[in-house]
């Protein structure tokens, strides 16, 4: 089954409401038409929430989709500071970050609470790409499967086949991000393998082999040619790349069919 590539801009705590516009008016010019080709990749940038309005406008007449990168599970309440899947469907996002790995470490995010997050983003209409890896305490003890697969079972619990089709992932060798620590192609497309090998257990062969799994460890234009070879990892979802339009430029022409 032919996955279409993801190419995914986390932006993290960068750029404001004129940054951001900014970068979207270098990315437009630098793409010079070739990103809505059919071999193209599909392209998500995910912006703080306070640059979410301006991006969403400078995108307008480009195949670029808007994300955030975080979302409560309530619908509405005194949860001050948080956001809501409803508000995120109103201002115009499509997608959502769920569990990504600076949440889990800073911020106190638990498998239950992922969960939570899930299935409220899934029932507004979100899609979302959920973030998943092991730590180097986690990687140097072997139990790097063992993990994947607790968080895998957690954070998609009583998410149905038919929304798995709303889900992608995203591996985060957490080890592998801004360490100077790098992932081999070999060792990304290992864990990727098993992931699908995973959800083929949870839910059907088929449904598996049409989840996108995305390498989330620091993929930049000098390794991503080699990781996006292989033959489970369908993207990326990156940091410091998508804040220079030229880097992820080059990212996306590399997720070219």
């Amino acid at each position: 089954m032919a996955r279409r590539k993801l190419i995914a801009g986390n932006w993290k705590m960068n750029l404001t409401a004129s940054e951001g516009a900014k970068l979207i008016a270098d990315l437009k010019a630098a793409c010079d038409g070739s990103c809505k080709c059919d071999c193209a990749p599909e392209v998500l940038v995910c912006p703080p929430f306070t640059t979410i309005a301006a991006v969403l406008e400078a995108v307008k007449g480009t195949p670029i989709e808007v994300g955030a990168q975080n979302v409560h599970w309530a619908e509405n309440g005194a949860y001050t500071g948080e956001i809501s899947a409803k508000m995120l469907v109103e201002l115009g996002v499509s997608h959502v970050i769920i569990g990504h790995s600076e949440r889990r470490q800073y911020f106190g995010e638990t498998d239950e609470t992922v969960n939570q997050r899930v299935k409220a983003a899934l029932a507004a209409g979100l899609k979302v790409v959920l973030c998943i890896g092991e730590t180097l305490t986690e990687r140097e003890k072997g139990v790097t499967n063992a993990i994947i697969e607790k968080q895998v079972r957690w954070d998609l619990a009583d998410v149905s086949a038919e929304q798995l089709d709303n889900i992608v992932l995203a591996y985060e060798p957490v080890w592998a991000i801004g360490t100077g620590k790098t992932a081999t192609n070999e060792q990304a497309q290992e864990v990727h393998a098993f992931i699908r090998e995973l959800l083929g257990k949870m839910y059907c062969p088929k449904c598996a082999e049409a989840v996108r799994i995305l390498y989330g460890g620091s993929m930049k234009p000098a390794n991503a040619a080699g990781l996006l070879a292989q033959p489970d990892i369908d993207g990326g979802l990156i940091g410091g790349a998508a804040l220079k339009a030229a880097d992820f430029m080059a990212l996306i022409q590399a997720a070219k069919a």
